[in-house]
């Protein structure tokens, strides 16, 4: 079981982290933190070469599912080092070790995006916090369900690039099954498992400056931001280009744009509000003003582009989340 595995490397790593500790890993091409030792540190050297062993056996279990999957080079760094004069040792430190000190800047603990910034790393640290998720909670069976879907897709994929779409589309498709409250503790329970983001202003703002950064989509505009006087649920009208995740869902009712990395970003963002997304509906339809009128928290219109959408998106909604990994009514 994929999950069981990362959830037993997650673990491991945050054991050997300590709050006073100066030492923390790195990839030493890309300087990024890689999960799941995103934000930890180290107390000494060699607990945080233990911890980079691991690191690296977290994503092999991963590239097992999808060797597309970017192989990180990981370093340890310290942070706060003293002079070289100052230290009775320094003398003696290997040059690997002052390579190794000298190849990233430091990172905060609470980072706003977490990857290399590419499409594969993204969809990998999403899918992997959700597989931890699932691992620990209720639906054990949901793994092997997500795998079996998986690797029915997979098999009809020409471009190795787009397999980490594949394995988000399909965990999409197998946890629209679950009632809407327990879609929303899975994406919760994987929302923490991320790098911690600072509270935004505007978390739909800044889910979507993530997802354009990660190569997920291409433009996007927000129109309007209001409150509900009385209840407080917040809206944002936003235009949405080139969504890479546009396609059905195959197996989905009738059709279903992927809609859990958005969600998860958000909750991410924003752990104790609710969400709903529903009634998306693409540019190839009629360019009729219906999906307005798909949802009263969250409906999508539809306009020229077959690749655009406009959406409005609320957050703490009326009633329950909704949509969360797929929202439903897409006509093409």
């Amino acid at each position: 079981m994929v999950g069981t595995t990362l959830e037993d490397i997650r673990q491991y790593v945050t054991s050997l982290s300590s709050d006073a500790g100066r030492y923390y890993l790195v990839c030493g091409r890309t300087g990024e933190q890689p999960v799941p030792a995103a934000g930890l540190s180290f107390r000494n050297r060699p607990v945080a070469r233990a911890a980079a062993r691991a690191t690296e056996q977290y994503r092999a279990a991963l590239r097992r599912y999808d060797p597309s999957l970017p192989t990180y080079d990981v370093i340890v760094c310290e942070r706060n080092r003293e002079p070289a004069g100052d230290s009775p040792n320094s003398s003696s430190e290997s040059t690997r070790e002052r390579a190794e000190q000298s190849t990233a800047p430091e990172r905060p603990a609470s980072t706003e995006s977490f990857g290399d910034g590419s499409l594969i790393d993204f969809c990998h640290a999403v899918a992997g916090a959700v597989f931890e998720a699932i691992a620990v909670s209720a639906h054990d069976d949901l793994e092997n369900a997500i795998m079996d879907t998986y690797f029915d897709v997979a098999e009809r994929i020409e471009h190795t690039d787009e397999l980490c779409l594949c394995l988000l589309e399909s965990m999409a498709a197998e946890m629209a099954v679950l009632d809407p409250t327990e879609q929303r503790d899975l994406l919760l329970g994987a929302a923490r498992r991320l790098p911690a983001s600072p509270p935004a202003e505007d978390p739909l703002e800044s889910t979507l400056a993530q997802l354009q950064g990660s190569a997920l989509l291409g433009a996007y505009t927000i129109r309007s931001r209001t409150v509900e006087p009385g209840t407080g649920a917040r809206s944002w009208t936003v235009t949405i280009d080139d969504y890479a995740l546009d396609e059905p869902v195959p197996n989905a009712g009738n059709g279903g744009i992927v809609t859990l990395p958005i969600s998860l970003e958000l909750l991410r963002r924003s752990p104790s509000r609710n969400l709903a997304i529903a009634g998306a509906e693409t540019g190839a339809e009629t360019g009729a003003e219906t999906g307005a009128e798909a949802d009263a928290e969250t409906g999508v219109e539809c306009g020229s582009d077959p690749s655009t959408y406009r959406a409005t998106v609320t957050t703490d909604p009326m009633d329950r989340s909704r949509g969360l990994v797929l929202a439903s009514g897409v006509t093409r």
